[in-house]
Order: C-alpha cells, then structure tokens, then sequence
C-alpha cells in the first residue's frame, strides 16, 4: 500500500498548490434536486449505507440510529459504548467493513473517556437488527487530554484493508501535532485489528509511534480516498482562516503548527511562517475559515458531469464547495446547495450515486441530492 501512494506522489507533483480558477457555471449547469430523507436527529455526524438500503447515522450526543429508505428512524442501537458528550465530543464517524455482507462488521470512532482525560477511540462490532455485539475496542489516541475538542475521528479503508482515522491536536496541545511519538495532530493507520501495518513509516516505533501515518495536523475532519488514482485526500480546520486541503502521504509534515496560512482567534500570529522547506503545501486553503466537515470524491453513475469532483462540506459558509479535479489537480471551486441554508457537517456519495448531506444542529436532517433533468 505504501507504494502505491508513493507512486501517487508524482500525480501530486502536479496539484501542491492553490486553485486558482472559480468556474461558476460547473455546477449550476447540473441539473438537481435536494430531498429531506430524515430529520429531528440530534446533531448528526456521518452516515453509512447498508446493502438493505438502511442508512445507518452516528450522532454526536452519542448514538446510533438505523434510519429506512421511506425515512423512518429508529431507536437508538444498543451495546454500543458511552462517550464523553461536550462541545465538539460525542460519537464521529459509523463505517462499514469491506467484508460487511459476509462478517456483519461495523466501526465507530468516538470522544472515549471523561472532562479531565479524554481522547478518540474505534471500536468495531457486529451489526444486528437493533444492536450492535461483540464490541471490541482497536485503538485510543494517546495521550489522553482534558479539552472536549478537536478530535479528528473521520475514518476510511485503503484498497490493502488497513484502516485509517484523523486525529485532532486536542486545541490546548497544538504542538504535539509536531511530536511524531504523540498521536494528537495525526494521520493514523492500523489493520482490522488494530495492529501495526508493518509497511507504516515508523513502524519500528524508533522514530514515531508505530500507527503514526502523517503529521502536523490541527483539527481535520474530511477524509476520502480516490480509488481511481490511490490519492488520499483530507482537510482540515484552521485557527482563524488557514483551513486547508490536502492530499496525504506516509511520514509528510503538514505543517501545524509550525506553518500556518491562519492566525489566532486573539488576533496574535500562530506562527510567523506560512510556508517553509520541507512541509507539505496545501492543494488549496481558505481564508477566511469556511470551517470544512466532511469530504466525498464524487464516484458515481448519476451526475456524470461530476465524476472525480471533490465536495466539502462547510459549517460557517452554510454550503457545500465543488471542487472540479482533472489529473488530480484542482481546476476549479464553486459554492453549491446555498439553498439548504444549515451548517453541513457530513457528505457521502450513496451506492445509488446520489450525494447524502448530513445539516448539523438539533433539528438535523438527512438530505439526498439526485437529478432533476
């Protein structure tokens, strides 16, 4: 696996740099509808697709509904562990093994722990009608800390199987986001198991911990992989303004907080560099923060004119950004779905190539986009 995406460096040879272009028309000339499928969840946090057509929707305030194709919600599924529910803790992302039709398996990340030592843990489980069983816990970021933020928890698999998951800096400990022996401020990769891919880059554990993939992160909450191309793309939050998005390889420093295109909330530089030897650029940042959560690279049959694309979700901006790639290079980004008018905290392209939004408040809905000829 680590070639692979070593061999995809030289796709990114062509991309480390800033879109330059906004095409107003690239969407807008797409046909589409936007359809409420569910709403009154509790702040909804990322959804996941059944083969039965179920959807199944991780809630921050720390539970698991399973939710039918005419809308219908359930109760909350049961087993499934506490979480530490304040500000931005609770549950993260729900994820389907790639194996899910034969071994029933299901992943969650979440805030594990309590106000004063807390921090991101995956536990897998089988999925029942109105359950989850067996939960087995596979990682836990350390050190613990005892600030309810910037917890990372997006989740994917590569192609080889092995498992991947950000990890925020905890906000108060920005610089073990620079501490290759931390897990704060991370890219992280593990097997099914929770055991170390012996092709990891520290995988010795003499340089780095063992899970640690790529560094130098704040608060990323998008996280996809392009199996066109093997490119991982990510993004992430920013103090104020330097929201970045960024695509990932083994042992790269991205900079945070050492190198940033933001400042702090007071006003004071975070760092006086915003671009130096030896760090990863962004594919393209934002200033002011747009605040982006969640991120689909656009894989389907029902938008044609969008296939490649990259979508980010953005809780400030209250919209989607469509990001048009060609050769892995971002060509153009647009402001899409402005009539939704909500915070967006996920995005998804379903197996029926519609695009699934997930709207972040008390009242949050599950939105479906399909075409509208």
């Amino acid at each position: 696996m680590r070639n692979s995406l070593l061999a995809a460096g030289a796709i990114l040879a062509m991309v480390l740099a800033p879109i330059s272009a906004v095409n107003a028309a690239t969407a807008s000339n797409v046909g589409y509808k936007i359809e409420t499928v569910a709403e009154g969840l509790d702040y909804p946090w990322s959804i996941a697709f059944l083969p039965s057509g179920d959807y199944l929707v991780a809630l921050r305030v720390g539970e698991v509904r399973r939710i039918s194709p005419a809308g219908g919600v359930s109760e909350p599924l049961t087993g499934l562990p506490d979480t530490y529910v304040a500000s931005q803790g609770g549950y993260f992302d729900i994820m389907l093994d790639p194996d899910f039709a034969s071994n029933k398996t299901v992943y969650l990340s979440f805030a594990h722990g309590t106000a004063t030592e807390n921090g991101t843990r995956i536990v897998k489980g089988t999925l029942g009608e109105t359950s989850v069983e067996d939960v087995q816990t596979l990682f836990t970021v350390s050190p613990l800390k005892d600030t309810p933020v910037h917890y990372g928890g997006k989740m994917i698999f590569l192609a080889d199987g092995t498992l991947m998951m950000t990890t925020g800096d905890g906000f108060e400990y920005r610089e073990a986001a620079q501490d290759k022996f931390s897990l704060l401020g991370k890219i992280i990769r593990i097997n099914k198991d929770g055991s170390v891919p012996a092709d990891n880059p520290y995988a010795d554990g003499s340089q780095g911990n063992a899970k640690v993939w790529s560094y130098g992160h704040r608060s990323p909450q998008g996280l996809v992989l392009d199996d066109t191309t093997g490119i991982v793309y990510m993004h992430e939050h920013g103090a104020q303004g330097g929201d970045e998005l960024n695509a990932v390889l083994p042992a790269r420093n991205y900079g945070w907080p050492a190198v940033t295109k933001g400042i702090n909330y007071s006003g004071a530089y975070v760092s006086p560099l915003q671009s130096a030897p030896g760090i990863v650029e962004p594919l393209t940042y934002w200033v002011p923060s747009i605040a982006p959560s969640g991120l689909a690279i656009y894989d389907g049959a029902a938008f044609p004119h969008w296939q490649g694309d990259l979508f980010v979700g953005a809780l400030v901006d209250q919209e989607v950004r469509h990001i048009k790639l060609e050769a892995g290079k971002g060509v153009s980004e647009e402001p899409i779905f402005t009539e939704i008018a909500a915070r967006i905290r996920d995005i998804r392209v379903g197996p029926d190539g519609f695009l699934y939004i997930l709207t972040d408040s008390d009242n949050g809905k599950l939105l479906r986009v399909v075409p509208n000829p």
